[in-house]
Protein backbone atom coordinates (compact mmCIF):
# COMPACT_ATOMS: atom_id res chain seq x y z
CA UNK A 1 0.00 0.00 0.00
CA UNK A 2 1.19 3.54 -0.78
CA UNK A 3 2.92 5.29 2.12
CA UNK A 4 0.51 8.10 3.01
CA UNK A 5 3.48 10.33 3.90
CA UNK A 6 4.55 10.24 0.23
CA UNK A 7 1.24 11.69 -0.95
CA UNK A 8 0.86 15.37 -1.84
CA UNK A 9 -0.92 17.66 0.65
CA UNK A 10 -4.16 17.84 -1.35
CA UNK A 11 -4.46 14.05 -1.25
CA UNK A 12 -3.59 13.89 2.45
CA UNK A 13 -6.38 16.39 3.16
CA UNK A 14 -8.94 14.04 1.61
CA UNK A 15 -7.69 10.60 2.66
CA UNK A 16 -5.39 11.00 5.67
CA UNK A 17 -6.32 9.07 8.80
CA UNK A 18 -9.46 7.51 7.34
CA UNK A 19 -10.78 4.64 9.45
CA UNK A 20 -13.63 2.71 7.83
CA UNK A 21 -16.12 0.46 9.56
CA UNK A 22 -17.18 -2.88 8.02
CA UNK A 23 -19.96 -0.98 6.23
CA UNK A 24 -17.37 0.62 3.92
CA UNK A 25 -18.79 4.14 4.15
CA UNK A 26 -17.39 6.84 1.83
CA UNK A 27 -17.63 9.68 4.35
CA UNK A 28 -15.89 9.25 7.69
CA UNK A 29 -18.07 7.67 10.36
CA UNK A 30 -19.31 9.79 13.24
CA UNK A 31 -18.93 7.89 16.52
CA UNK A 32 -21.20 9.58 19.07
CA UNK A 33 -20.27 7.53 22.10
CA UNK A 34 -18.76 8.30 25.49
CA UNK A 35 -17.54 4.80 26.23
CA UNK A 36 -16.58 1.46 24.71
CA UNK A 37 -17.41 -2.18 25.48
CA UNK A 38 -14.67 -4.71 26.28
CA UNK A 39 -15.00 -8.39 25.49
CA UNK A 40 -13.59 -9.34 28.91
CA UNK A 41 -12.47 -7.79 32.15
CA UNK A 42 -8.94 -8.75 31.15
CA UNK A 43 -9.33 -6.73 27.95
CA UNK A 44 -10.43 -3.68 29.96
CA UNK A 45 -7.39 -4.07 32.21
CA UNK A 46 -5.09 -4.27 29.18
CA UNK A 47 -6.59 -1.09 27.71
CA UNK A 48 -6.08 0.88 30.90
CA UNK A 49 -2.53 -0.42 31.33
CA UNK A 50 -1.71 0.59 27.76
CA UNK A 51 -1.00 -2.96 26.60
CA UNK A 52 -3.95 -2.77 24.19
CA UNK A 53 -4.09 0.37 22.02
CA UNK A 54 -7.90 0.40 21.73
CA UNK A 55 -10.24 3.16 22.86
CA UNK A 56 -11.25 3.59 26.51
CA UNK A 57 -13.34 6.71 26.99
CA UNK A 58 -14.25 9.67 24.79
CA UNK A 59 -12.47 12.09 27.13
CA UNK A 60 -9.27 10.24 26.25
CA UNK A 61 -9.94 9.60 22.56
CA UNK A 62 -12.58 8.56 20.04
CA UNK A 63 -12.38 7.02 16.56
CA UNK A 64 -13.67 10.15 14.82
CA UNK A 65 -11.40 12.44 16.85
CA UNK A 66 -8.46 10.14 16.15
CA UNK A 67 -9.11 10.34 12.42
CA UNK A 68 -8.90 14.12 12.66
CA UNK A 69 -5.68 13.94 14.68
CA UNK A 70 -4.04 11.55 12.25
CA UNK A 71 -5.06 13.58 9.21
CA UNK A 72 -3.68 16.75 10.78
CA UNK A 73 -0.43 15.00 11.74
CA UNK A 74 -0.02 13.70 8.20
CA UNK A 75 -0.67 17.14 6.74
CA UNK A 76 1.68 18.93 9.14
CA UNK A 77 4.44 16.33 8.93
CA UNK A 78 4.17 15.65 12.67
CA UNK A 79 4.61 12.32 14.39
CA UNK A 80 1.52 12.78 16.52
CA UNK A 81 -1.34 15.14 17.34
CA UNK A 82 -3.93 15.75 20.03
CA UNK A 83 -7.23 17.49 19.38
CA UNK A 84 -8.79 19.88 21.91
CA UNK A 85 -12.11 21.61 22.46
CA UNK A 86 -10.81 24.95 21.16
CA UNK A 87 -7.70 26.68 19.94
CA UNK A 88 -7.12 28.25 23.34
CA UNK A 89 -7.37 24.83 24.99
CA UNK A 90 -4.56 23.75 22.66
CA UNK A 91 -2.42 26.78 23.58
CA UNK A 92 -3.02 26.30 27.30
CA UNK A 93 -2.24 22.58 27.25
CA UNK A 94 0.89 22.94 25.10
CA UNK A 95 2.30 25.59 27.43
CA UNK A 96 1.19 24.34 30.84
CA UNK A 97 2.10 20.76 30.04
CA UNK A 98 5.76 21.75 29.80
CA UNK A 99 6.23 23.90 32.89
CA UNK A 100 6.19 23.75 36.67
CA UNK A 101 6.73 26.28 39.44
CA UNK A 102 10.17 27.86 39.16
CA UNK A 103 10.35 27.57 35.37
CA UNK A 104 10.61 30.43 32.89
CA UNK A 105 8.90 31.12 29.55
CA UNK A 106 9.84 33.60 26.83
CA UNK A 107 7.17 34.81 24.42
CA UNK A 108 6.77 37.44 21.75
CA UNK A 109 4.86 40.53 22.83
CA UNK A 110 2.69 40.39 19.72
CA UNK A 111 0.19 37.68 20.59
CA UNK A 112 -3.56 37.22 20.34
CA UNK A 113 -5.06 38.70 23.51
CA UNK A 114 -6.01 35.34 25.05
CA UNK A 115 -2.59 33.84 24.25
CA UNK A 116 -0.89 36.76 25.92
CA UNK A 117 -3.14 36.23 28.96
CA UNK A 118 -1.88 32.64 29.26
CA UNK A 119 1.80 33.59 29.38
CA UNK A 120 1.51 36.97 31.10
CA UNK A 121 -1.25 36.36 33.66
CA UNK A 122 -2.09 32.67 34.05
CA UNK A 123 1.33 30.99 34.15
CA UNK A 124 2.73 33.39 36.79
CA UNK A 125 -0.11 32.36 39.14
CA UNK A 126 1.53 28.95 39.25
CA UNK A 127 5.07 30.21 39.80
CA UNK A 128 6.17 30.34 36.16
CA UNK A 129 7.98 33.55 35.19
CA UNK A 130 7.48 35.08 31.77
CA UNK A 131 9.55 37.47 29.69
CA UNK A 132 7.99 39.23 26.68
CA UNK A 133 10.22 40.30 23.81
CA UNK A 134 10.04 42.03 20.45
CA UNK A 135 9.71 38.94 18.28
CA UNK A 136 11.55 40.47 15.34
CA UNK A 137 14.65 41.25 17.43
CA UNK A 138 16.76 38.10 17.67
CA UNK A 139 19.06 39.73 20.23
CA UNK A 140 16.09 40.12 22.58
CA UNK A 141 15.33 36.39 22.30
CA UNK A 142 18.95 35.59 23.15
CA UNK A 143 19.06 38.00 26.07
CA UNK A 144 15.76 36.76 27.52
CA UNK A 145 16.78 33.11 27.83
CA UNK A 146 17.70 31.91 31.31
CA UNK A 147 19.01 28.58 32.62
CA UNK A 148 15.44 27.75 33.73
CA UNK A 149 13.79 28.74 30.44
CA UNK A 150 11.70 25.74 29.38
CA UNK A 151 9.90 26.98 26.28
CA UNK A 152 9.47 29.96 23.97
CA UNK A 153 6.23 30.88 22.21
CA UNK A 154 5.32 32.99 19.22
CA UNK A 155 2.84 33.41 16.42
CA UNK A 156 3.88 34.29 12.88
CA UNK A 157 2.27 36.05 11.10
CA UNK A 158 1.09 37.89 14.19
CA UNK A 159 -2.45 38.85 15.07
CA UNK A 160 -3.44 41.44 13.90
CA UNK A 161 -0.45 43.31 12.45
CA UNK A 162 0.85 40.39 10.32
CA UNK A 163 4.42 40.81 11.50
CA UNK A 164 6.69 37.95 10.41
CA UNK A 165 9.26 36.35 12.73
CA UNK A 166 12.24 34.24 11.74
CA UNK A 167 11.11 30.83 13.00
CA UNK A 168 14.33 29.01 12.08
CA UNK A 169 16.49 31.57 13.86
CA UNK A 170 14.33 31.61 17.00
CA UNK A 171 14.32 27.79 17.02
CA UNK A 172 18.12 27.77 16.92
CA UNK A 173 18.30 30.25 19.81
CA UNK A 174 15.76 28.31 21.87
CA UNK A 175 17.45 24.96 21.32
CA UNK A 176 20.88 26.40 22.15
CA UNK A 177 19.41 27.40 25.52
CA UNK A 178 17.78 24.03 26.10
CA UNK A 179 14.25 25.30 25.47
CA UNK A 180 11.50 24.18 23.09
CA UNK A 181 9.76 26.37 20.52
CA UNK A 182 5.96 26.45 20.25
CA UNK A 183 4.39 28.15 17.22
CA UNK A 184 0.82 29.36 16.78
CA UNK A 185 0.49 28.90 13.00
CA UNK A 186 -3.13 29.98 12.60
CA UNK A 187 -2.59 32.96 10.30
CA UNK A 188 -0.34 31.00 7.94
CA UNK A 189 -2.33 27.72 8.01
CA UNK A 190 -0.57 24.41 7.32
CA UNK A 191 -0.89 25.18 3.61
CA UNK A 192 1.37 28.26 3.67
CA UNK A 193 3.94 27.53 6.40
CA UNK A 194 5.52 24.45 7.98
CA UNK A 195 7.02 25.41 11.36
CA UNK A 196 8.24 21.89 12.18
CA UNK A 197 10.39 21.94 9.05
CA UNK A 198 11.80 25.28 10.22
CA UNK A 199 12.83 23.85 13.60
CA UNK A 200 9.78 24.33 15.83
CA UNK A 201 9.02 21.59 18.36
CA UNK A 202 5.27 22.08 18.58
CA UNK A 203 2.63 23.66 16.32
CA UNK A 204 -0.80 24.81 17.48
CA UNK A 205 -3.94 25.60 15.52
CA UNK A 206 -7.32 26.96 16.34
CA UNK A 207 -9.19 24.58 14.05
CA UNK A 208 -12.13 26.94 14.49
CA UNK A 209 -10.53 29.15 11.86
CA UNK A 210 -9.42 27.96 8.40
CA UNK A 211 -9.60 24.24 9.17
CA UNK A 212 -13.36 24.43 9.70
CA UNK A 213 -13.52 27.50 7.51
CA UNK A 214 -17.29 27.79 7.47
CA UNK A 215 -18.20 29.14 10.89
CA UNK A 216 -19.64 25.90 12.27
CA UNK A 217 -17.73 24.69 15.31
CA UNK A 218 -14.85 25.11 17.74
CA UNK A 219 -11.71 23.01 17.85
CA UNK A 220 -7.97 23.03 18.41
CA UNK A 221 -5.03 20.76 17.73
CA UNK A 222 -1.48 20.31 19.04
CA UNK A 223 1.11 18.75 16.70
CA UNK A 224 4.60 17.60 17.63
CA UNK A 225 6.87 14.59 17.92
CA UNK A 226 5.46 11.55 19.69
CA UNK A 227 7.96 12.13 22.50
CA UNK A 228 6.76 15.72 22.99
CA UNK A 229 3.10 14.67 22.99
CA UNK A 230 3.68 11.76 25.35
CA UNK A 231 5.73 13.81 27.81
CA UNK A 232 3.89 17.13 27.83
CA UNK A 233 0.40 16.80 26.39
CA UNK A 234 -1.16 13.34 26.50
CA UNK A 235 -1.66 12.89 30.24
CA UNK A 236 -2.59 16.52 30.87
CA UNK A 237 -5.42 16.31 28.34
CA UNK A 238 -6.48 12.90 29.60
CA UNK A 239 -6.74 14.05 33.22
CA UNK A 240 -8.12 17.57 32.74
CA UNK A 241 -10.55 16.91 29.91
CA UNK A 242 -10.56 19.74 27.30
CA UNK A 243 -11.74 17.16 24.79
CA UNK A 244 -12.90 17.76 21.24
CA UNK A 245 -16.41 16.47 20.63
CA UNK A 246 -16.73 13.70 18.02
CA UNK A 247 -19.24 15.78 16.09
CA UNK A 248 -16.82 18.71 15.86
CA UNK A 249 -14.06 16.33 14.77
CA UNK A 250 -16.31 15.05 11.99
CA UNK A 251 -17.12 18.59 10.87
CA UNK A 252 -13.41 19.46 10.87
CA UNK A 253 -12.60 16.36 8.80
CA UNK A 254 -15.04 17.66 6.21
CA UNK A 255 -13.39 21.08 6.42
CA UNK A 256 -9.95 19.59 5.80
CA UNK A 257 -11.13 18.12 2.50
CA UNK A 258 -11.42 21.62 1.04
CA UNK A 259 -8.75 23.44 3.08
CA UNK A 260 -6.21 23.52 0.24
CA UNK A 261 -8.51 24.96 -2.39
CA UNK A 262 -10.05 27.44 0.04
CA UNK A 263 -6.74 28.80 1.32
CA UNK A 264 -5.33 29.06 -2.21
CA UNK A 265 -8.36 31.05 -3.40
CA UNK A 266 -8.45 33.22 -0.27
CA UNK A 267 -4.74 33.97 -0.45
CA UNK A 268 -4.97 35.00 -4.09
CA UNK A 269 -7.94 37.21 -3.30
CA UNK A 270 -6.23 38.71 -0.25
CA UNK A 271 -3.27 39.77 -2.40
CA UNK A 272 -5.59 41.59 -4.80
CA UNK A 273 -7.55 43.13 -1.95
CA UNK A 274 -4.35 44.39 -0.30
CA UNK A 275 -3.28 46.09 -3.52
CA UNK A 276 -6.73 47.65 -3.93
CA UNK A 277 -6.77 48.90 -0.34
CA UNK A 278 -3.43 50.61 -0.86
CA UNK A 279 -5.04 52.77 -3.56
CA UNK A 280 -8.12 53.81 -1.59
CA UNK A 281 -8.36 57.36 -0.24
CA UNK A 282 -8.18 57.52 3.53
CA UNK A 283 -6.35 54.20 3.86
CA UNK A 284 -3.04 55.24 5.42
CA UNK A 285 -1.30 51.87 5.75
CA UNK A 286 -1.67 48.33 4.39
CA UNK A 287 0.08 45.37 5.99
CA UNK A 288 0.20 42.20 3.91
CA UNK A 289 3.17 39.80 3.90
CA UNK A 290 2.86 39.25 0.16
CA UNK A 291 3.43 42.91 -0.70
CA UNK A 292 6.98 44.21 -1.28
CA UNK A 293 6.30 47.12 1.10
CA UNK A 294 5.78 44.76 4.05
CA UNK A 295 8.63 45.23 6.57
CA UNK A 296 9.49 41.50 6.55
CA UNK A 297 8.65 40.78 2.91
CA UNK A 298 11.93 38.96 2.21
CA UNK A 299 11.51 36.76 5.30
CA UNK A 300 7.91 36.01 4.40
CA UNK A 301 8.96 34.85 0.95
CA UNK A 302 11.65 32.65 2.49
CA UNK A 303 9.51 30.83 5.07
CA UNK A 304 5.96 31.04 3.67
CA UNK A 305 4.35 29.74 0.49
CA UNK A 306 1.94 32.67 0.26
CA UNK A 307 1.00 35.94 1.89
CA UNK A 308 -1.86 34.74 4.15
CA UNK A 309 -5.61 35.14 3.83
CA UNK A 310 -5.59 38.18 6.12
CA UNK A 311 -4.87 41.85 5.54
CA UNK A 312 -4.41 44.55 8.16
CA UNK A 313 -4.91 48.20 7.27
CA UNK A 314 -5.32 51.59 8.91
CA UNK A 315 -7.76 54.31 8.01
CA UNK A 316 -7.63 57.99 8.82
CA UNK A 317 -9.78 59.27 11.64
CA UNK A 318 -8.86 56.75 14.34
CA UNK A 319 -11.61 54.70 15.94
CA UNK A 320 -14.39 56.82 14.47
CA UNK A 321 -12.98 56.47 10.97
CA UNK A 322 -12.52 52.72 11.39
CA UNK A 323 -16.08 52.32 12.68
CA UNK A 324 -17.49 54.34 9.77
CA UNK A 325 -15.51 52.16 7.37
CA UNK A 326 -16.72 48.89 8.91
CA UNK A 327 -20.34 49.99 9.31
CA UNK A 328 -20.62 50.94 5.63
CA UNK A 329 -19.66 47.46 4.41
CA UNK A 330 -22.49 45.47 2.84
CA UNK A 331 -20.77 42.22 1.78
CA UNK A 332 -18.08 41.92 4.45
CA UNK A 333 -19.38 41.05 7.91
CA UNK A 334 -18.20 42.46 11.22
CA UNK A 335 -16.89 39.59 13.36
CA UNK A 336 -13.90 38.71 15.51
CA UNK A 337 -13.56 35.33 13.76
CA UNK A 338 -11.29 34.69 10.76
CA UNK A 339 -10.46 32.08 8.14
CA UNK A 340 -14.11 31.78 7.14
CA UNK A 341 -15.62 31.37 3.65
CA UNK A 342 -17.30 34.71 4.38
CA UNK A 343 -15.10 37.79 4.49
CA UNK A 344 -14.97 39.29 7.98
CA UNK A 345 -13.59 42.51 9.40
CA UNK A 346 -12.81 43.39 13.01
CA UNK A 347 -11.49 46.36 14.96
CA UNK A 348 -8.74 44.77 17.12
CA UNK A 349 -8.38 47.65 19.56
CA UNK A 350 -11.96 47.18 20.79
CA UNK A 351 -12.32 43.40 20.35
CA UNK A 352 -9.51 40.82 20.17
CA UNK A 353 -6.94 43.05 21.90
CA UNK A 354 -9.21 45.28 24.00
CA UNK A 355 -7.93 43.86 27.30
CA UNK A 356 -4.49 45.32 26.61
CA UNK A 357 -3.83 48.89 27.65
CA UNK A 358 -3.73 51.56 24.96
CA UNK A 359 -0.01 51.99 25.62
CA UNK A 360 0.65 48.28 25.05
CA UNK A 361 -1.52 48.24 21.92
CA UNK A 362 0.29 51.23 20.49
CA UNK A 363 3.61 49.54 21.22
CA UNK A 364 2.44 46.56 19.16
CA UNK A 365 1.34 48.78 16.29
CA UNK A 366 -2.38 48.28 16.93
CA UNK A 367 -3.76 51.74 16.31
CA UNK A 368 -7.30 52.96 16.88
CA UNK A 369 -7.70 53.19 13.12
CA UNK A 370 -6.57 49.62 12.36
CA UNK A 371 -8.91 47.03 10.89
CA UNK A 372 -8.17 43.35 10.32
CA UNK A 373 -9.75 41.80 7.25
CA UNK A 374 -10.13 38.05 6.78
CA UNK A 375 -10.71 37.47 3.07
CA UNK A 376 -13.30 34.85 2.19
CA UNK A 377 -14.47 33.15 -0.98
CA UNK A 378 -16.66 35.88 -2.46
CA UNK A 379 -15.87 37.33 -5.87
CA UNK A 380 -12.90 39.60 -5.31
CA UNK A 381 -14.43 42.43 -7.34
CA UNK A 382 -17.42 42.50 -5.01
CA UNK A 383 -15.06 42.69 -2.05
CA UNK A 384 -13.11 45.56 -3.58
CA UNK A 385 -16.34 47.43 -4.35
CA UNK A 386 -17.41 46.91 -0.73
CA UNK A 387 -14.11 48.27 0.54
CA UNK A 388 -14.58 51.33 -1.67
CA UNK A 389 -17.90 51.90 0.09
CA UNK A 390 -16.12 51.66 3.42
CA UNK A 391 -13.40 54.10 2.41
CA UNK A 392 -15.94 56.59 1.11
CA UNK A 393 -17.89 56.44 4.37
CA UNK A 394 -14.75 56.79 6.47
CA UNK A 395 -13.63 59.91 4.64
CA UNK A 396 -17.11 61.35 4.24
CA UNK A 397 -18.16 61.10 7.86
CA UNK A 398 -21.08 58.69 7.48
CA UNK A 399 -23.01 57.72 10.63
CA UNK A 400 -21.08 55.55 13.10
CA UNK A 401 -23.93 53.07 13.60
CA UNK A 402 -24.31 50.34 10.99
CA UNK A 403 -27.53 50.60 9.04
CA UNK A 404 -30.18 47.97 9.83
CA UNK A 405 -30.34 45.22 7.23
Amino acid sequence: MTDRKSLHPATRLVHGGTLRTPFGETSEALFLTQGFIYDTAEAAEARFKGDDPGFIYARFSNPTVRMFEERMALLEGAEDARATASGMAAVTAAMMGQVKAGDHVVAAKALFGSCRYIVEDLLPRFGVDCTLVDGADLDQWRAALRPNTVTVFLESPTNPTLEIYDIAAVAEIAHAGGATLVIDNVFATPMLQSPLELGADCVIYSATKHIDGQGRCLGGVILASKAFIDKNVHNLLRQTGPSMSPFNAWVLLKGLETLGVRVAAQTAAAARVADALAELPGVTKVLYPGRPDHPQYALARRQMKGGSTLVAFEVAGGKAGAFRFANALEVIGISNNLGDAKSLVTHPATTTHQRLSQEVREGLGISEGMLRLSVGLEDVEDLIDDLRRGAAAASGGAPLARAAE
